[in-house]
């Protein structure tokens, strides 16, 4: 199937402000020759991550930015020279050149992350990068992207991103035994004091650096203050926090095609419109490329869409797979979700409890039993949080990245995603199938080598190659181990990790309340008024 069906072109796109795509031929809104390979974990990619920067030399950049970040969270456990902020210093007096674009963050007693995103940022400073604190986000809203930029004055070749889940943080480097990073933030009791994460990022090579390294520019040189607040400013000046963005170099050539490489990515991008005169001037009322590409995609869905996601809210979001759901009779949705919230205070889970009751709702009416829902725990029987944010469509279509399927993520905040399209594999995309075969074996328990041949996935994983033979496999999984802890845990636990996720109860008055903190609060709307009006992205 060609290309142009699944994904989104330059009028796509929507936003004629940008340069992510000018150095694409005509109205192509991707990149070419390019090679992305999924880094499953953050153990995997921290470990990846810290060999990348401490192989950098004078001349080279490594660029990120961040939703959160944690000075003394460790790229390898039990190695104290790996902290990061400790590698990002090590590689600024080597004569790196370190820069940083961490969100500013709201007050810590809300659960976020303020005092420490200061904190990294200041340790930085000082050692000579450049890493400044980002509050150009509408009210209410923040920056979530989460991406690394590391090119080579001498060997383009080398040149690396990294985009998806993954923040430079706490509570991140867990691997698939999933017990959790010891460096824990804190979350809810269910989830234990070292709290099992799963999530994922992409290595991506070839051109699509430059458009990566794009991405980090706009929001660079962006000419409007950091912040609007006086206190905030006058804190900063204060404290002697750097508050203005040094010039950036000229941006080197894209790095050559990756040789003998059949992948293609596409960056899909969320800004939310600013308004009072306040927009990004590389995104006038805003971009929702995150919104279109995954409409796009969805329209041409057949078979199955199989769903990794921290939150699975939005009515706006579930509409656009109940038109699929309706019109494609054996269309398969599986959403792998969080078992619940992070935070346990009311004002945080009944609220988002209500908001993906009422987009489950919505797209298990369309599709019935063909919708399913699980969540995860490890073999401690501990709920694993899954925080990533992966999505693979009839194995042609694969996007990994910092967006949920929420309507915050699809107009409100700052996002970025990776979409894939491999040429290889014939009726299907060998890219996408490699990475859904691999996730479905870690949830169904199933042995794979580290670097598993496409011979050994579909030896090992037969029975998913399938929509129909992936939906039985995770619907008998979950059976059995729901069936065994409902039986008082007697004998052998069963293999996999999935548990299928039990309807949320709630009163008429707790669904009055919980929908007004979940409407303006927790998966607030960021388009321009007539598009919100228009029910549009």
């Amino acid at each position: 199937m060609p290309i142009r069906e699944w994904l989104i072109t330059k009028a796509d796109r929507a936003n004629p402000r940008t340069t992510i795509d000018d150095r694409h031929p005509g109205d192509q809104a991707w990149s070419d020759g390019d090679r992305a390979t999924p880094l499953i974990h953050g153990a995997t990619y921290f470990a990846e991550l810290y060999e990348r920067i401490e192989a950098t030399g004078p001349g080279d950049l490594v660029w990120f930015t961040d939703w959160r970040g944690d000075p003394d969270e460790r790229f390898v456990a039990g190695d104290p020279n790996s902290e990061v902020a400790a590698v990002l210093a090590r590689a600024a007096r080597r004569g790196v050149d370190v820069r940083g674009l961490v969100w500013r963050s709201h007050w810590d007693k809300l659960s976020f992350s303020g005092t420490e995103n200061r904190r990294f940022g200041e340790q930085l400073q000082s050692a000579g990068a450049e890493v400044l604190l980002d509050m150009r986000v509408r009210t209410g809203g923040s920056h979530h992207q989460k991406l690394v930029v590391i090119r080579h004055r001498d060997d383009p070749t080398r040149d690396v991103a990294y985009v998806g889940g993954i923040d430079l943080c706490h509570s991140r480097r867990d691997d698939a035994d999933h017990g959790g990073d010891p460096q824990a933030q804190a979350m809810a009791e269910d989830f234990g004091d070292s709290p099992p994460w799963h999530d994922a990022q992409v290595r991506l090579q070839g051109p699509v650096v430059h458009d990566v390294e794009t991405v980090f520019r706009e929001r660079w040189t962006d000419p409007t203050p950091l912040s609007r607040s006086p206190i905030r400013m006058t804190a900063d000046r204060m404290r002697g926090d750097d508050t203005r963005p040094d010039p950036l170099p000229a941006q080197a050539p894209p790095p050559p095609p990756v040789p003998g490489s059949t992948h293609h990515v596409q960056l899909l991008r969320t800004y939310p419109d600013l308004r009072h005169g306040r927009d990004y001037p590389f995104a006038r009322g805003g971009e929702r490329s995150v919104a279109r590409g995954y409409s796009k995609a969805l329209e041409r869905a057949d078979h199955l869409i199989y769903i990794e996601d921290q939150y699975l809210w939005s009515a706006d979001v579930a509409e656009q797979f109940v038109e699929t759901l309706s019109t494609s009779p054996d269309l398969h949705v599986i959403a792998v979700l969080p078992q619940m919230p992070d935070q346990s205070s009311p004002l945080s889970r009944i609220p988002q409890l209500y908001g993906r009751h009422k987009a489950l709702d919505l797209i298990t009416r369309a599709g019935g039993d063909r919708v399913a829902a699980y969540g995860l725990e490890n073999s401690a029987g501990t709920p694993v949080y899954v925080h990533a944010k992966v999505c693979v469509m009839d194995d042609r279509w694969a996007t990994i990245g910092s967006d949920n399927f929420n309507r915050r993520s699809w107009t409100h905040d700052s996002e970025l995603s990776a979409v894939v399209w491999d040429d290889e594999g014939g009726d299907h995309s060998a890219y996408a199938r490699r990475l859904r075969l691999r996730l479905a074996a870690e949830h169904l328990g199933r042995e794979l080598s580290p670097d598993p041949s496409d011979a050994e996935l579909a030896d090992v994983m037969a029975d998913c190659l399938t929509a129909e033979g992936t939906f039985a496999a995770y619907a008998a999984c979950a059976r059995r181990l729901d069936e065994w802890h409902a039986g008082g845990e007697v004998g052998e636990r069963p293999p996999g990790r999935l548990r299928r996720l039990a309807p949320v109860e709630q009163g008429p008055v707790t669904r009055a309340w919980a929908r007004l903190v979940y409407r303006w609060v927790h998966d607030p709307d960021g388009r321009p008024a007539p598009l919100r009006r228009a029910g549009r992205f």
